[in-house]
C-alpha cells in the first residue's frame, strides 16, 4: 500500500501560489534595496569634497561606490 505524506500534498497544492509569493517577496526586497541605495547616495552627496576624499571617493564616483564597484588593484574606486 502506498501512502502520501501531508507535506507532499501541501507542496503540490501550494507551488503555483508559492511561486507568485516568492516573486512578490523578491520584488519587495529589490524595491527596498533600491530605496536604501538612493538614501545612501543622497547622504554622500550632502558631504563636502574633503569628507568624500577622506573616505576615498570623489563626487563623480558616489553612485559607483554605493553600487560596490571598486578597483581592487588600487584599493579605491575606479
Amino acid at each position: 500500500m502506498t501512502t502520501m505524506s501531508s507535506t507532499a500534498a501541501q507542496r503540490t497544492s501550494a507551488s503555483p501560489s508559492g511561486g507568485f509569493v516568492r516573486w512578490i517577496e523578491g520584488w519587495v526586497n529589490n524595491l527596498a534595496a533600491y530605496w536604501v541605495r538612493r538614501e545612501a547616495i543622497k547622504a554622500l552627496r550632502q558631504l563636502d569634497d574633503r569628507a568624500l576624499r577622506d573616505i576615498g571617493i570623489s563626487r563623480c564616483h558616489i553612485e559607483r561606490a554605493v553600487g560596490g564597484i571598486v578597483d581592487r588593484e588600487l584599493g579605491r574606486l575606479r
